[in-house]
C-alpha cells in the first residue's frame, strides 16, 4: 500500500510544481504528517526532492528530474486506455497526436501488459456523443482550445438566444468542457461565463496574454454551473400522478431531475403514485410532460393542467375521426 502512496507522490511532483505537504495530503487521503514521511523515503531512496519555504513554497523535484514508466499492473495497463477520448482529440485538433502517444505508450509497456491493453481497445470502445443528435459543427474550437493551453486573450463573436442575439466579447480562456457530445468554453470577462462553442461565430486569438485565476477549478466550476442551471431553468413545482409503468419508465421517459423527485412519491390506493417534480415555464413544461402521455396525470398547479389539457384538445382538432 505504502508503496503505491509513493509512487502516485512521484508522479504528483512530476505533474506539477511545487505542491505544499496540505495539497498533497488532499489529494493522497492522508496525513500531512503522512506527508512528511513519504517524502523522507523518497529522498533516502535517491529521489532528488527538496521543500522551499515561504508562501508560494513546497515541495518539488530537481529540475529535468524525471521517472520511468514502470510499475504498471495489468488493471492500471488495461485502464490506461479506456482514458482516451478519440473523438474528444479529434475536435481539439489532437487526432493524430492522441494516436502517436498511444502508440508510443504501447510501445513502452511489457509485452505481457501490451498484450492486456490490446484486449481492452478490441472490447471497449468510448462514445461521449448523445442518442439521436449528430456532432455539432465547432469550426472554433481549434482557436478556443489553443488560447487555454496558452492563455491568452480571444475575441469572439458569439450568438445567443437572448437580445441582442449576437455579442462580440473579449474573453480569458480558462477551459474546454465536453459535455454529451456538445464542446463548452469556460471564460472570464469580469466575470466567469460559460459559452457553447458551437455558437461561436468567429474567434481571433489576441497576442494578450493573462493570468489564470489562482483558485480557479475547472471541474467545480462546473459542477456549480449545472446546479445553477437546473435552479433557473426550473421555476416551479408540479404535482403528478404517476402509473406503476410511469414511475417503472420514468428514467427513461423524464430528465434526471424529475426522475429523481419522483422517488420521494406517496402510493395512492388504486396504485398510481403522487409526487411533486420541478418543471421548467409552462411552454417546455407542456412539451416534458406530453412525453409521459397517459402514464401520467398533472394534478396541480391548475394553470399548467389547463395548458396541458389545451394542447391535447387541439391536436384531438387535427385527427376528427378520433374525436368522437
Amino acid at each position: 500500500m505504502r508503496a503505491s502512496r509513493l509512487v502516485s507522490l512521484l508522479l504528483l511532483l512530476q505533474a506539477r510544481q511545487p505542491r505544499t505537504a496540505e495539497e498533497l495530503a488532499a489529494r493522497l487521503e492522508v496525513s500531512p504528517r503522512t506527508v512528511y514521511r513519504d517524502i523522507e523515503a523518497l529522498s533516502a531512496a535517491g529521489i532528488p526532492v527538496y521543500g522551499e519555504p515561504g508562501h508560494d513554497g513546497g515541495y518539488r523535484l530537481v529540475d529535468g528530474y524525471r521517472t520511468q514508466l514502470t510499475g504498471l499492473t495489468r488493471q492500471e495497463a488495461e485502464a490506461l486506455f479506456l482514458t482516451g477520448l478519440p473523438a474528444a482529440a479529434s475536435g481539439l485538433g489532437l487526432g493524430p497526436v492522441a494516436a502517436n502517444t498511444e502508440r508510443k505508450l504501447l510501445a513502452a509497456l511489457p509485452a505481457e501488459l501490451r498484450s492486456h491493453a490490446d484486449r481492452v481497445r478490441e472490447r471497449f470502445h468510448l462514445d461521449a456523443a448523445s442518442w439521436y443528435h449528430g456532432p455539432e459543427a465547432t469550426p472554433q474550437l481549434p482557436t478556443v482550445s489553443d488560447a487555454v493551453w496558452q492563455q491568452r486573450r480571444v475575441r469572439i463573436r458569439y450568438q445567443r438566444w437572448a437580445a441582442p442575439h449576437e455579442v462580440n466579447r473579449t474573453v480569458e480562456p480558462h477551459g474546454v468542457v465536453l459535455k454529451a457530445g456538445q464542446w463548452y468554453l469556460v471564460a472570464r470577462s469580469g466575470e466567469f461565463r460559460t459559452y457553447r462553442v458551437a455558437r461561436i461565430v468567429e474567434a481571433t486569438m489576441l497576442d494578450e496574454t493573462f493570468d489564470r485565476a489562482e483558485d480557479f477549478d475547472l471541474g467545480g466550476y462546473w459542477q456549480s454551473y449545472l446546479d445553477d442551471f437546473d435552479s433557473r431553468r426550473h421555476e416551479g413545482e408540479a404535482v403528478l400522478r404517476l402509473s406503476p409503468e410511469g414511475m417503472r419508465l420514468l428514467p427513461q421517459l423524464a430528465e434526471p431531475a424529475l426522475a429523481r423527485a419522483a422517488q420521494s412519491g406517496v402510493v395512492e390506493s388504486d396504485g398510481w403514485t403522487r409526487v411533486v417534480v420541478p418543471v421548467e415555464q409552462p411552454d417546455q413544461a407542456v412539451h416534458d410532460l406530453l412525453r409521459l402521455g397517459p402514464l401520467a396525470e398533472v394534478v396541480a398547479p391548475q394553470q399548467l393542467r389547463d395548458r396541458l389539457a389545451e394542447t391535447l384538445r387541439s391536436m384531438l382538432r387535427r385527427y376528427p375521426e378520433v374525436s368522437g
